[in-house]
């Protein structure tokens, strides 16, 4: 069974029952847990956590038993920042958040499936990772 690391965005679609989103995205983190853990690492539990007043809060929205917690690798954080630098000299905006980065780059070195709306950038920097989107 493959881990799915699964993307802040799918997370906080179901967290905030986004009217677009949160269904499909429900359906896509089902689907997920069937074939396999559920991981986070403390990049998505950071962008996550925007959405909640407090840590217990959050710690129920994101019980352990079900989104296992996993460190950043160190060689994540080259591929990150080798996979950002890329992008940057393709015209890619500055502004563009390197954690995207490293979440693709965690998936990658870890053979992370990833749950994400954001597929396009993923798909174009990190093309070994097998992504789901809702």
């Amino acid at each position: 069974m493959t881990a799915t690391l699964v993307d802040s965005d799918v997370i906080l679609d179901v967290a905030t029952d986004d009217a677009s989103w949160s269904a499909r995205s429900a359906a896509a983190l089902g689907r997920a847990a069937d074939s396999g853990p559920l991981v986070v690492n403390p990049i998505v539990y950071a962008e996550v956590s925007i959405g909640f007043a407090t840590i217990e809060a959050l710690q129920v929205a994101l019980p352990p038993d079900v989104f296992v917690r996993e460190d950043l690798p160190w060689t994540a954080a080259f591929l990150a920042g080798k996979a950002f630098l890329g992008y940057r000299r393709k015209g890619g905006a500055p502004r563009s958040p390197l954690p995207d980065f490293y979440i693709g780059a965690h998936a990658a070195v870890s053979g992370h499936k990833l749950l994400t709306r954001d597929a396009r950038r993923y798909r174009t920097s990190f093309p070994t990772v097998e992504l789901v989107t809702p």
